[in-house]
Order: structure tokens, then C-alpha cells, then sequence
């Protein structure tokens, strides 16, 4: 039986090098030049983040705007960050900004896809497994059709579509 999954999952090589490379922008920008300014990356097994350091609420949003840059430059699709956060003080002037990683489906995102499945009356079946949706089908055709409308009808979440089995 065809089947394939659906996932969220960035690309993190692509999104280690945009952090180099915004970190090495920050570092040579006169208007940097002797501030704290910086993006570091946090792998914690599933969990990644970035964390944005500067020395102001306007520098920290320079900071935003390098790594924004740098992340489409790289193809990295800027969905999978959460912007929402505030930042925190640190000690004196100093602000941080933690920006989380999205990676696996969440819940509701899983529920909201396979209502979606299911009211489009094609002849599929999508099981929620963990942080992914498995959709299975008789027909290829009618598995391509499923990823069409996701692409088409869930723009919230960068999806993609792997381990397409025949």
C-alpha cells in the first residue's frame, strides 16, 4: 500500500551556516563594533534554538534583520523560527532573545492535517505517529493529490513530505 509521511523538519547544516555567517557579518559591521552582539545556536537533542544576544532593543533587532538575511539567502524557510519571544535583560544593558526551532508536528497541527485529509473525500488515510502524519492510499495519484492540498491549504507550518513507499 503507497504511503508517505509528513514532517517538519529543517534543515539544520543550512541553518548552522546562516548563523556563521551572520555572526561573521555582526563581527565586522562598524555599527557592532565593540557591543556583544551575536547568534548562537543550541542543539539539546530534539530541542534547538537560536539565542540572540546585543546590547539594545534596536541592535537586537539589527541582529534579527542579519540572521533573517542570511537565513533566506540559504533557502532556510524562516516558519520554523518563533519570532514571538520577548527579550530579557540581562545584566546592565544587555538583551537576549531565545528563539525556538520548530521541529515535529505538533498536536494540533497533526488533527488540523487530518481533518483536512479527511474532509477533501480522497481515497486516503492519515494516522498521526508521534510528531509525523503517515498518509496511506491505493492509488500514487491520489497520494500526490494529499500532498498538493497540504502545500496548498496549511501555509502556517513548512511542510515536507518524505519516505514516499510504493
Amino acid at each position: 500500500m503507497p504511503s508517505f509521511d509528513t514532517v517538519l523538519e529543517p534543515n539544520l547544516v543550512e541553518l548552522r551556516n546562516a548563523t556563521e555567517q551572520a555572526n561573521k557579518e555582526i563581527g565586522t559591521r562598524f555599527d557592532f563594533k565593540g557591543s556583544d552582539a551575536r547568534v548562537e545556536l543550541a542543539d539539546k537533542g530534539k530541542d534547538k534554538s537560536l539565542t540572540l544576544f546585543a546590547d539594545s532593543d534596536f541592535q537586537l533587532s539589527q541582529v534579527k534583520d542579519v540572521l533573517l538575511a542570511k537565513l533566506s539567502k540559504r533557502n532556510v524557510d524562516v516558519r520554523f523560527l518563533d519570532l514571538t519571544g520577548k527579550p530579557e535583560k540581562l545584566g546592565g544593558d544587555k538583551l537576549k532573545l531565545a528563539v525556538p526551532v520548530k521541529a515535529g508536528i505538533d498536536s494540533d497541527t497533526a488533527k488540523k492535517i487530518q481533518s483536512l485529509i479527511k474532509q477533501s473525500k480522497l481515497k486516503v488515510q492519515a494516522a498521526i505517529q508521534g510528531d509525523t502524519v503517515r498518509v496511506t492510499g491505493a492509488k500514487k495519484d491520489d497520494l500526490q493529490a494529499t500532498m498538493a492540498l497540504l502545500r496548498k491549504d496549511v501555509v502556517d507550518v513548512p511542510l515536507s513530505f518524505n519516505n514516499f513507499r510504493d
